[in-house]
């Protein structure tokens, strides 16, 4: 329904102005209730824009159509056509009160079941992305290449995972979830195989390319398929889980392909892959429907328009007059704008890509600690990332209280809204969870030293990791509003683009300065990284007013220190 000004319609206002005016405002205004209803309640994460169709829509587009359940399935609305030159009425298709074919509606057991489905999917994807780091060696051997060659395996893999978001996510608005989720895994699937058969690097190297871009999708899909699923109050719990599993994936990837590549060899770990790939394929295809309400409805309204012959059912989408070409260019272009125009966008995604790259260097860290420091076993050197992985899980278990205290800060504020800054709380106090866990990692790391120290010290990074991924995308989100889903692309792409650097300079870093001292920096880099939260708790307030792209609310100006 995005209207623009041309001479048809510049005729049409000259003769009926105020009628013209009174309608786009009445448009507008519904739009902005609607934004106001659905995304600014105490509870939104990072989830709620993830399940809107905002990339693709204009901004005239009235999202009730999709939040909300009406007795006829319709609502009614009027715009102007470009083509006509005149008014027409339309009927919004939208669910019925407890509709059958709203996600939201489904049983909770059913809704689990595909909560399961996908989060176990994605941590997968991000197995798939650690596993292979376990017997790197067998790759140097087998191909007689450097293992700066071989660790490209990693970096490419990861360098898919910055680009597919900005093609996926969008994507998904224009298609629905399920057709996005079926073809990239199956792509994914397909070229596990080379993977796993390569006679040459370049077979190997091309093929974790596009492995990395086709599995980046269900890494971009997963929040808002959970956004589909489950309503505001109920989501609590399944977004824990999901957030968990990213970070479990990595931790217990060297632990399988350790033992795996020492009993079986290096082509067992693509093997393995290719086996859960499958699996997650499978499962997704067969037992998980379409998810996402915009493309329900459209095709509810396509039904409905062939069988009664009446054009006026369509849905937001179908009366969107921009064409394809401009909305592509806005949710390609958008994120990069946000990037690197937008201090917030920059130095969240900065500090995320340091414990995004952080996360990738300890898979050859642990190795120089661990097999050439104490000379163990590729498969004993991945039990030592067991405590990073229960500090993931004991962190997702405390979600539930960052919430709460949350919806105390909430409590306090007219209208229940509190500033984007509230989010940076869980945050303020996580950071430091991170610099502690290297220092303990890096002075404990002597060669003579007992391997608990070295081991313990990922404990309190994994605890961490969570609570700050969490508040910077919800801060992300609040932020930016309607605009969130792009902020959020920009910093998966630049994070992913770091994570795959920095296993390229690791081990010489690490050769060069010593495994304390190596550490020791990455320690500071992340206690620097500390100041981000608190500048952005104290000053985004006045960052935000002068932005074009924030969110702009004058009841949620700032948030006095006594508040929180």
């Amino acid at each position: 329904m995005s209207s623009r000004p041309g001479d048809t319609r510049a005729e049409h206002e000259a003769a009926q102005p105020g009628l013209e005016r009174q309608d786009t405002h009445l448009a507008r205004m519904s739009t902005r209730r609607t934004l106001e209803r659905y995304e600014t309640r105490p509870t939104q994460d990072a989830a709620d824009v993830l399940d809107l169709p905002y990339d693709v829509l204009s901004d005239d587009a009235d999202m009730a159509e999709y939040t909300e359940e009406t007795a006829e399935g319709v609502i009614p609305k009027r715009t102007f056509s470009r083509v006509s030159g005149k008014f027409e009425e339309h009927e919004l298709v939208t669910f019925k009160i407890n509709d059958p074919e709203n996600p939201k509606n489904w049983s909770k057991p059913y809704k689990w079941w595909c909560t399961m489905v996908v989060a176990f999917t994605c941590f997968t994807v991000a197995f798939n992305s650690a596993v292979i780091t376990a017997d790197l060696e067998g790759v140097s051997e087998t191909f007689n290449v450097s293992n700066e060659v071989a660790l490209l395996t990693i970096t490419m893999f990861v360098i898919g995972f910055g680009v597919g978001p900005l093609v996926f996510a969008p994507g998904s608005e224009l298609f629905g979830r399920k057709p996005v989720y079926i073809i990239t895994i199956a792509v994914a699937v397909i070229f596990e195989i080379p993977c796993a058969v390569a006679q040459n690097i370049g077979t190997l190297l091309v093929c974790r390319l596009i492995d990395g871009i086709a599995f980046s999708a269900p890494m971009t899909l997963v929040g808002g398929t959970l956004a589909d699923l489950w309503k505001n109050e109920e989501r609590g719990v399944p977004m824990a889980v999901f957030s968990a599993a990213p970070f479990i994936g990595p931790a217990i990837g060297p632990l399988v392909g350790g033992f795996l590549g020492d009993a079986a060899g290096w082509r067992w770990l693509y093997y393995i892959q290719l086996i859960l790939s499958g699996l997650c394929w499978c499962v997704l295809t067969f037992t998980v429907p379409e998810t996402y309400a915009p493309a329900i409805l459209d095709k509810r309204a396509k039904k409905l328009r062939k069988e009664t012959g009446d054009a006026r059912y369509v849905t937001e989408k179908d009366i969107d007059s921009r064409p394809f070409g401009e909305q592509a260019r806005i949710f390609l272009i958008r994120p990069l704008q946000l990037l690197f125009l937008e201090p917030i966008v920059f130095l969240i995604s900065l500090y995320m890509s340091v414990l995004y790259g952080l996360l990738y260097m300890f898979f050859v860290a642990y190795p120089i600690v661990y097999v050439e420091g104490k000379g163990w076993s590729e498969g004993s050197t991945g039990l030592m990332f067991i405590p990073l992985a229960v500090g993931v899980i004991l962190s997702a278990c405390c979600a539930p209280f960052v919430n709460m205290h949350y919806l105390s800060i909430c409590a306090k504020y007219p209208n229940g809204k509190p500033p984007a800054e509230a989010r940076l709380v869980p945050m303020m106090f996580s950071c430091w969870f991170i610099p502690i866990g290297l220092f303990i990692f890096a002075w404990t790391s002597y060669p003579q030293m007992s391997y608990w120290g070295p081991m313990m010290g990922g404990f309190p990074v994994g605890f961490g990791f969570i609570f700050l991924y969490n508040s910077a995308n919800n801060y992300l989100v609040d932020t930016y509003q309607h605009q969130a889903a792009s902020a959020l692309a920009a910093k998966t792409c630049i994070r992913s683009f770091w994570g795959a650097s920095v296993v390229l300079f690791t081990e010489q870093m690490y050769a060069r300065m010593n495994s304390r001292w190596a550490s020791t920096l990455l320690a500071f880099i992340a206690l620097l990284c500390c100041l981000i939260p608190y500048v952005f708790y104290f000053k985004g307030a006045t960052i935000r007013k002068h932005s074009k792209f924030a969110f702009a609310d004058d009841e949620t100006d700032t948030l006095p220190a006594e508040k929180v």
